[in-house]
């Protein structure tokens, strides 16, 4: 059978296949350590892989018969079906369209349903690793598109294999995959269900569209977000594979969420529908192509995204100098780095890496009285530019060993020369405060900046160990009704849904309410101005001021400058926390969960609220 002729020519159809599957494997070895920037300059050769992997797919499934009687094995079709799904992540990785990352899901589904590795699997140490590599990559793709369902689903059987590895084979040679099961273990428990009640994605069912966006009158040009830069390392933090837990909050906060008619969500369509899985293996999906419209087609293209975890200084500043060199010329680049400054703070600690404050308890801050306090805020002068502060030792974000001192760190003046584009930038550490020494030195375009305090207040998960889930900065300005939730001590056993549904609500209403005010500002700085018309920045803009009003009226850390971000240029003074606008939103939050004596609001904001109850 493997001497038949395939079509009009005298070529066996065995060695037709082989001859694409080599040409298919030379191409994917070229571009598999390609890297997720310069998007660009690699799209030939992605279309020219994706076009042999079409050829080779379709032959398989117009000639399965005659291959398996060939000799052909259950696992080398899996193991296309498997490299088709990884190109696609990486092309989503490399374009942010959701159309890659749903492919990528109906790939590696197709099998994981028909088991395509499944025969042999614990006669050959190979065929074995080929199904932890699988369902490890599978993962990631089931976390980006949140289907904790079939994350669940996903490490059980990844456990399960494991255990049967280690007892069939030598243990040493899974010893990397105990650590690869650790590790998505520890990121479940640190971002329960509690902290997902809510898409983080920007979802145009629970937010304002686009179109309804107030706009700033007096803004001279409308800047969008079309690119982002998202860098983070720190030591022992909880991540699965490169991809902290904080920069996985911010990557879902920074897309749409399918929404709509355009949503399914079961995810994929049932056994057999649409993909053109049939029983057995045949004939697997039927197409490798460029789109699958899950999301909006009114809305526009999710921002572009780059991720690097611990990279070397000089690769961090290739990426982010090749963003800039890409950025549309009405777009703004957001720069997210969260790493560790030169010195711990007494709050750090050593088991989620220096600087990164959670493991201290509120309970352990003295809390004061509102009687004897005097309410005042002042908002931190931004540090003069001059002399050596942008490049001073202790002004140093460390993405990398200590131990190798500069060679690791990251100084404001790294960013100056691209501030000839417009930045918005994000900096998550103890050391974030020495980066509006960029200030006033910028090359031609003024930074905006959201800067987190020196020390963070800890948030905590539901479970008694108390892990940490990730920085509090972060979790304010990605999940900020849930981080004001825990950060009150509450877990998500304690909370009502009813409960949390009139507070989700009030919430979205109040911030709706201060992106109109704001929009409306007269004294509103350009650069907020040109930013405030994009959807996910706004949103991120709003959310700061909430997280910076609740911070500095929490009792506890009450008048302690060091426990408070910061955003540069200034906001307009109606949106400082000692405004009776932010205040009443944050009393009107800890009424619902009776928690206002936690808060030092001031006496006129009280009368009022008493005065309202009263009436």
């Amino acid at each position: 059978m493997s001497q038949q002729n395939s079509g009009s020519s005298n070529i066996p159809v065995s060695e037709v296949y082989w001859t694409l599957v080599a040409k298919a494997d030379k191409k994917f070895s070229k571009i598999r350590d390609l890297p997720y920037y310069q998007r660009n300059r690699y799209d030939t050769y992605f279309y020219k892989v994706f076009k042999v992997y079409t050829q080779l797919w379709k032959f398989q499934q117009e000639n399965r018969q005659k291959l398996v009687e060939a000799g052909l094995k259950r696992w080398e079709i899996g193991d296309i079906a498997s490299r088709i799904g990884q190109l696609y992540f990486g092309q989503y990785m490399r374009t942010s369209e959701a159309s890659y990352l749903s492919e990528s899901y109906i790939f590696y589904e197709a099998v994981l349903t028909r088991e395509y590795f499944k025969d042999g699997m614990f006669q050959d140490v190979n065929l074995s690793s080929k199904q932890l590599r699988f369902l490890a990559r599978f993962l990631t793709v089931c976390l980006a598109l949140n289907r904790r369902d079939m994350v669940y689903q996903l490490v059980n059987q990844l456990k399960m294999l494991l255990d049967e590895c280690k007892r069939v084979f030598q243990e040493t040679d899974f010893k990397e995959w105990k650590l690869v099961v650790q590790e998505i273990v520890k990121f479940l428990k640190a971002d329960p269900a509690f902290l997902n009640i809510r898409p983080l994605r920007y979802s145009v069912v629970l937010d304002l569209h686009p179109d309804c966006l107030p706009q700033v009158v007096e803004a001279k040009r409308k800047l969008r977000l079309r690119d982002a830069l998202l860098c983070s390392y720190h030591p022992n933090e909880v991540k699965y594979s490169e991809l902290t837990l904080d920069t996985f909050r911010i990557l879902q906060c920074l897309e749409w969420e399918p929404s709509g008619s355009f949503y399914q969500t079961g995810g994929v369509p049932p056994s057999g529908a649409g993909t053109g899985i049939g029983q057995n293996g045949a004939p697997g999906p039927s197409r490798v192509n460029y789109s699958q419209d899950i999301s909006d087609p009114t809305l526009p293209p999710n921002p572009r995204k780059s991720i690097l975890y611990r990279p070397s200084v000089t690769n961090f500043l290739a990426v982010l100098a090749t963003n800039c060199e890409e950025l549309p010329h009405d777009g703004v680049l957001l720069l997210y780095l969260s790493a560790a400054g030169s010195s711990q703070n007494s709050f750090s600690s050593p088991s989620h890496g220096a600087g990164r404050s959670f493991t201290s308890r509120v309970g352990d801050l003295e809390a004061t009285s509102t009687s004897s306090l005097n309410f005042e805020f002042e908002i931190a002068k931004p540090t003069s530019a001059k002399g050596n502060c942008l490049s001073d030792q202790s002004s140093c974000l460390y993405v990398g060993s200590r131990c190798s001192g500069g060679l690791n760190g990251i100084y404001p003046c790294d960013l100056l020369p691209f501030t000839r584009r417009p930045l918005f930038l994000v900096i998550d550490s103890d050391r974030s405060k020495a980066f509006t020494a960029l200030s006033g030195s910028e090359k031609g375009e003024s930074v905006a900046m959201l800067l987190s305090p020196a020390i963070s207040l800890p948030i905590s998960t539901v479970d008694s160990s108390r892990q940490p889930s990730g920085s509090s900065f972060t979790s304010f300005l990605t999940i900020p009704l849930q981080a004001f939730i825990l950060m009150l001590g509450f877990t998500g056993s304690d909370i009502d849904m009813d409960m949390y549904g009139k507070a989700d609500k009030l919430f979205s209403s109040s911030l709706n309410e201060w992106g109109l005010l704001l929009a409306a500002s007269d004294n509103l700085n350009p650069v907020w101005a040109q930013t405030l018309g994009d959807p996910f920045l706004r949103r991120l803009i709003l959310r700061f001021i909430f997280c910076r009003t609740v911070l500095a009226l929490y009792a506890p850390i009450f008048n302690k400058t060091e426990f408070l971000p910061e955003c540069i240029p200034s906001l307009p003074d109606a949106f400082l926390p000692t405004s009776d606008t932010c205040q009443r939103t944050v009393l009107q939050l800890a009424d619902i969960f009776g928690a206002t004596s936690k808060f030092n609001f001031s006496k006129e904001m009280m009368l009022s609220d008493n005065r309202s109850q009263e009436n």
